[in-house]
């Protein structure tokens, strides 16, 4: 059975809009991507890659179009709404980690969860549980400036997962590792997606990590070019 249509994009544009001039980031965007695939999104750096995560996953508006997330179009929700739909289905890894350097990596794994109201012990437990199914047993206690890339990285992944998310958005996830972390990282990636049958988008410049993925999206100059 051919699994159902998550994410759909319908004309999708964004336009940033500037005294110097209309800079057109997205340009009529058409893309279905199914529940549990993992895609990678590739192309040069300025095609518009990371504007289709922030367009797509609603952190940011689109100028014209819409975006379909699990059947609700996400840009008609308001801005309460759609920071509340992120927290229960949605999962965020950035390059940059965005750990907060001053809670612990299991305080940083379990702030989504009580953020979305879940008791503190449940989301404690909750949040070792990942920590471990991760590999960082023992590094619950540990700043982020006290582990290496890789483990932040694998702290990151924790919180994104911890929520048990339908899609998971990966922008460039291994950019700041070396190749061994790298592929660690992808490795991990493919095995929960392949588990848990969650839907990872995956932006990327490196076709390494493109390989680990069901399918390539490639953009160019904020459109999608024929496969």
């Amino acid at each position: 059975m051919v699994a159902k249509v998550i994410v759909r994009g319908k004309n999708v544009w964004k336009v940033y809009r500037s005294e110097a001039g209309d800079v057109e980031a997205l340009r009529g965007i058409d893309v279905a991507i199914r529940k549990g695939e993992m895609v990678a999104i590739m192309g040069p750096s300025g095609c518009g890659k990371t504007t289709f995560l922030n367009c797509f996953s609603g952190l940011d508006d689109v100028t014209k179009g819409t975006v379909h997330v699990e059947g609700t179009n996400i840009h008609a929700m308001n801005d309460n709404k759609k920071s509340e739909y992120r927290a229960r289905r949605m999962g965020f890894v950035f390059q940059s980690y965005n750990l907060l350097p001053v809670l612990t990596a299991v305080e940083n794994v379990e702030l989504p969860l009580l953020v979305s109201g879940v008791p503190r012990k449940s989301a404690r437990a909750k949040a070792q549980e990942w920590l471990r199914e991760l590999g960082l047993e023992g590094k619950e206690g540990y700043r982020p400036l006290a582990l290496s890339g890789g483990q932040q990285q694998r702290v990151t992944l924790a919180r994104a997962l911890v929520s048990e998310p339908a899609i998971v958005w990966a922008d460039e996830p291994t950019g700041n590792l070396d190749a061994e972390n790298s592929q660690q990282v992808m490795g991990l990636l493919r095995s929960l997606n392949q588990a848990h049958e969650q839907t990872f988008i995956v932006v990327t410049h490196d076709a390494e990590v493109a390989k680990s993925c069901d399918r390539v999206i490639r953009m160019r100059d904020g459109s999608l070019q024929a496969p």
